[in-house]
This record gives C-alpha cells, structure tokens and sequence, in this order.
C-alpha cells in the first residue's frame, strides 16, 4: 500500500520530529545519570554528545536503507531475521566509531577496570538495545500507521460498493415501476379518453416523484403515502371495484423516513400477488404505527404465499427483494423486511424502520 504525498511528507516531518526529541532526550537522560553518580566532566559530556550524535546518523542511515529495500512492507518472518542483522551490524560499527572519541577527549579509562576487549563488547551491546527500542518504535508505528490506513481504506471501499449497490437497485426499481403503470393505462387509452387525460397525470406525478426521490436515500413517510393515491388510482383502472384501499395510519409516523419507493413497492406487491389472482379482488390495507422510536409498516392483502416464499419470504418478486436490500444498506440490522401468511387468508408485508436523523429534502410537487 503506498503512501499518498501528503501522508508522506507527514510522516518525515513526525520522524525528523522523534529524531530530534528522542536522541536530545537520550543524550540529557545521560548526562543526568552521570551527574548523579560520579558528577559530569567535560570529557564525558563530549562523549555522551557526539557519541549520541553517531547513534543519530547511523538510525537516520538505518532508515534510508529501511526504505530503499522494502523493509516496511515485509511480513514478520522475513523482517525478523534482518532486522536482527541490522542492528547487530550497526551496534558493531557504533562501537568502533566511539573508540576514538575516547583518545580524543583524553578520558582517564584505569578506574575502568575492564580489558578494551570488554568494554568494546559493552558498547555493543548498549548499542543493541538502543537499536533494538528504536527498531520497535519505528516499525510499531509503521504498522499502527499501516493498519489506520487499511481501515481508513475499507471503511471508503464499503462506502463506495454501499452506494454503487444502492444506485444499482434504484435502476431496478424504476423501470420496474414504469412498466407496471404502463400497463394499467393502456387499456383505458381507448376506453374512456378524459379518465386517460386524468391517469396520464397521475402517471406523470408518479414518475416526477420517482425522478427526484431518486435522488434521495430517504423521504418522509407522508410524500411516500400521497403519491401512493395516484398508483392506486392507476390500478384501479384495471381492478376497478375489485381494488378496495384501506388507511390505518398513526400521525406521528408521517414524520418518519424510509427509502423512496418502499411503500409503492410493498402496495404494488399487494396488488399484483394478492387482488389480481382473486375474482372477488379484495381489500389492500396500510397500516402505520410507531413503535420504540420506530415506524412499523404493514401492508396486507388477501390471499396466500406460494410454497417457496414460505421458506424464501422475499422471493415472490424482484420488487420486494429490492426494497429489503435498500432497507439493509441504509439501515443495516436495525431495519427489516418480511413476509408472511396470517390466518382467514391474509398476507402482511412488514417493514420495521428505525427513525434516521438523515432529512431528505421536500420533494417539489405541482
């Protein structure tokens, strides 16, 4: 994964930022410790500075090598072993680059009772864990920094495959609505011209509120419920008094939000599988209620489920399985979408949607 400039240029400035921070602090931790054993000299302060100095270069060496090899992107077992290499080759050229500074300043080493063979193994080693801490700090923020941006990274991702299904679904739905109403206003092109006028505006209300709504994620619930008169209006053109409505509507659930759309599709399918497979025809019914700040809506029919859709609620069309993934994407597990068969023959499509803080904009209607 490969840094934006930006990021880049952030990361310098952090690392040039610890560099100067760590190493001077390291360097006055030193000193504060020498003082509180023997006391500082001057010779000793050119050590521990210039000494401190190298261990600066070699990191800043150290870094640049990191980078030129891929260090940074090597999974664990392949970064372990050179790694470890590293830091013992720069721990070893540490030791050798502080011999001379000890000639240089001219510091006393008899009270040191060691050989140089010791003392030289000694630089070492302290060169190994000062390596070591800043190996670990370096490559745990890379990672930590690595892991912030992959999420940063899917969480974009999932926004984006979020909205491509949800403009894929609405291009499902409207042409899935248009067809239908063609249908119910062909037959009355004929038959009775001025209701044709009449249903032609109707049609054109309802593809005017399928347009903008199209727009949105969600729309008030009453928009959704006024539009719903001219579909049924529509309909009734074909069923005429075999398509009865029936409104049970509680007043605070208009000003809840659903998708665009959900409530036609739910009537729609109302309608299609329920009044159109009966000779009788029958009643649909809408029913809205609020619940634990959130709207339940039922529509109901007369009729029953086919086999599969008692084992597969959604299947009994594309409509419905649409509006049940809608409901998924913009309202994840809170919100539901189901199917079922009650007794004397009745089948209830329910919706169960949380009230959203997000407002769609009033659609504009004539």
């Amino acid at each position: 994964m490969n840094a934006s400039p930006t990021c880049s240029n952030r990361q310098d400035k952090l690392y040039v930022l610890a560099q100067i921070v760590g190493w001077v602090g390291f360097t006055l931790v030193c000193i504060g410790l020498a003082q509180l054993n023997k006391g500082i000299t001057f010779g000793l302060l050119c050590i521990f500075v210039c000494s401190n100095a190298i261990g600066w270069l070699l990191t800043h060496l150290y870094r640049m090598w990191i980078h030129r090899r891929g260090w940074k992107h090597l999974n664990w077992p392949a970064l372990l072993p050179r790694v470890a290499v590293a830091i013992m080759l720069l721990s070893v050229l540490w030791a050798l680059l502080d011999r001379p500074l000890y000639m240089v300043v001219d510091l006393d080493m008899k009270e040191i009772k060691a050989t140089e063979t010791v003392r030289f193994v000694y630089s070492v080693f302290n060169g190994v864990w000062i390596l070591l801490l800043w190996s670990l700090l370096y490559f745990g923020y890379n990672i930590a920094d690595r892991f912030r941006r992959s999420e940063l990274e899917r969480v974009h991702l999932q926004a984006t495959l979020k909205d491509a299904e949800l403009r894929a679904l609405k291009s499902q739905v409207n042409p899935h609505f248009i067809f239908n109403a063609l249908n119910s206003l062909r037959a009355l092109i004929q038959e009775d011209p001025p209701r044709a006028r009449q249903a032609v505006t109707q049609l054109a209300n309802l593809l005017r509120y399928s347009l903008q709504s199209g727009q949105l994620e969600t729309v008030p619930f009453e928009d959704e419920l006024r539009v719903i008169n001219d579909y049924l209006a529509l309909e009734q053109v074909r069923h005429e008094e075999r398509l009865r409505l029936r409104l049970d509507v509680d007043p605070a659930a208009l000003q809840f939000f659903l998708p665009p759309m959900l409530l036609q599709t739910l009537v729609e399918n109302a309608v299609k599988y329920g009044i159109s497979k009966l000779p009788e025809g029958g009643e649909v019914a809408i029913i809205a209620r609020c619940e634990n700040d959130e709207l339940v809506l039922q529509v109901t029919n007369p009729g029953t489920l086919p086999e599969s859709s008692s084992r597969q609620p959604m299947s009994t069309g594309l409509g419905l399985r649409n509006a049940a993934e809608r409901l998924r994407l913009l309202c994840g597990e809170q919100a539901s979408l189901n199917l079922r068969a009650e007794d004397h023959g009745v089948v209830v499509a329910e919706a169960r949607i949380p009230r959203s803080n997000t407002k769609a904009a009033d659609l504009v209607t004539a």
